[in-house]
């Protein structure tokens, strides 16, 4: 087991093998001095070394310090390596007590320790080698006689009889020794190639497990962003709500602080009335009509001015009336808050709104109709007879008004159904003409083409077809020119991505229309595509 652990030290990451003449990088990783060589030398290129291992970057070429005592190290772990196979095979002739042999005779096909060696026969026929457990394989099948030639023809071991009188007779031969070499010069070759190519997986695997870690840190970003904007969100809301519920408690209140204290009035007035009823009723029910023209009260039972107050009790309830309800534009001006709250989820999702996208006049193509809004391109037959300008596309395209150089932008489009179109984005210095103007198939722009109801995404004439049918004609653009992302996206239910372009942005992007014509039936259909607002 400990020897297990030591050899497993002691490997080559590169060449998988027990280091050979090892060298150390500055970083402390050490290689066999050819291994790592070969490893640097298919970073010349790239203008930037790196350690296979940990990744470490060189701005230049690393030195190579040779490790002194690694080298001892895996020389005497060989040996010993050596020295236990050895001992793994004892002499054939020491039968009292297992001795290591030394040498194995294929002749007598017994091995040998260093006694029993002294005294062996040296006729050239007894052929010795290494120690091992298989001599009978060492002597041809048919003969009985030791393998000594290689048939290249048939690819296999013969003894001398072979070669003369068997089925090999006539055949090219060549000695073992010679026939091992130049298998072993092949295996190298084969070797090197193996070699080259586990750099290149190895340094695969590390540029995708970058990609991997740079993509569960952008998940993880992104998920703690939208929790802390949901957070938010739901605090602004509870809020508003506690803030509407104690408006409607606060009328309540005074509405039925109102309505008490003018029903106490109305209770008072009410039994006054209920007095003066009975009184008058008793005066009517008197049969003396003296005591009836007598009594000092009858005047004031028709008081006009008790009548007057009649009509102040009306007014009051004519008031009553025109408060009982909530004062439902002070709670709409609370709950107007909510389109805050809307705008600002929208910020946090995109640092800026939809982003106001005018096409340019002065680089539409002459097969291209622009409307009024300056929003919608159809492609035409009828030549628009623009002046013809270095800035002017010669066909089938137009650019934006504006360009971006920062920040975060998103913009919708909507395309006809018939036809083909491109919507993207593009540098200002995109050619106006030949074959670099077209787009998507230079380094100058970025674009998604729509064409039979299947989309694709073009950058520097490499084509991506996306592989679902789209179902919808609308898309969202979203670009992020400090990350270095161009998205887009189609306008189903739910949105669907549907690719990324990562680059390194050097100039101001401009959004780029591309309208194809498109013939139905011998008919020409004029195709569109608009901007949508």
């Amino acid at each position: 087991m400990a020897s297990a652990i030591l050899r497993d030290e002691l490997l080559c990451s590169i060449c998988l093998s027990i280091f050979k003449d090892p060298v150390t990088l500055r970083c402390g990783h050490n290689f066999c001095r050819v291994c790592i060589d070969r490893v640097l030398d298919t970073q010349d290129g790239s203008g930037v070394y790196s350690c296979p291992d940990c990744r470490e970057e060189f701005q230049e070429r690393p030195a190579l310090m040779k490790n002194i005592n690694l080298h001892n190290v895996a020389e005497r772990f060989l040996v010993t390596q050596q020295e236990q196979e050895i001992t793994g095979i004892c002499c054939t002739y020491c039968v009292d007590s297992p001795v290591p042999a030394v040498r194995s005779c294929l002749h007598c096909e017994a091995s040998l320790c260093e006694k029993h060696l002294r005294a062996h026969s040296k006729s050239p026929e007894h052929v010795l080698s290494d120690p091992s457990t298989s001599l009978e394989k060492r002597k041809c099948s048919v003969h009985k006689k030791i393998l000594e030639y290689y048939c290249t023809e048939d690819a296999a071991c013969i003894c001398v009889s072979c070669s003369l009188i068997g089925e090999h007779k006539g055949h090219k031969m060549e000695s073992l020794d010679e026939a091992s070499e130049n298998k072993k010069k092949k295996l190298i070759i084969v070797l090197h190639k193996l070699i080259t190519k586990r750099v290149k997986a190895v340094e695969r695997v590390w540029s995708l497990e970058e990609q991997r870690r740079k993509a569960e840190e952008k998940a993880a970003g992104e998920a703690e962003r939208v929790t802390a904007l949901c957070t938010d969100i739901r605090r602004r809301v509870d809020d508003l709500e506690k803030k509407a519920l104690s408006e409607i408690s606060r009328q309540e209140k005074e509405e039925s602080l109102s309505l008490s204290a003018l029903i106490h009035q109305l209770e008072i007035k009410k039994d006054e009335l209920s007095r003066k009823m009975r009184h008058i009723e008793e005066l009517c029910n008197m049969t003396d009509p003296l005591t009836v023209l007598q009594e000092p009260d009858t005047g004031d039972l028709c008081d006009p001015e008790e009548e007057g107050g009649d009509e102040d009790t009306g007014g009051h309830d004519k008031q009553l009336h025109d408060g009982d309800d909530l004062d439902v534009a002070v709670i709409s001006h609370t709950l107007h808050t909510l389109c805050e709250v809307i705008t600002g989820i929208r910020r946090g999702i995109y640092v800026e709104g939809p982003a106001d996208i005018l096409l340019d006049v002065n680089t539409a193509a002459n097969n291209l109709l622009i409307s009024d809004d300056l929003k919608t391109a159809t492609r035409t037959q009828n030549n628009q007879n623009r002046p013809e300008t270095a800035e002017r596309f010669q066909c089938n395209k137009v650019m934006s008004r504006r360009g971006f150089t920062s920040g975060r932008h998103h913009w919708d489009v909507e395309g006809s159904r018939s036809g083909g179109w491109m919507v993207g984005m593009c540098y200002p210095s995109i050619d106006r003409r030949g074959d670099q103007s077209l787009i998507g198939e230079n380094n100058k722009s970025w674009i998604l083409c729509r064409f039979n109801n299947q989309y694709s995404v073009i950058h520097d004439s490499e084509v991506i077809q996306l592989p679902d049918r789209i179902s919808s004609d609308r898309v969202r653009i979203c670009l992020d020119y400090e990350a270095g992302q161009l998205s887009f996206y189609e306008l189903c239910d739910p949105i669907r991505h549907l690719h990324t372009f990562t680059a390194a942005f050097s100039e101001p992007l401009h959004a780029v229309l591309c309208v194809f014509m498109v013939y139905i039936d011998d008919h020409c259909v004029e195709n569109w595509v608009r901007i949508r607002t």
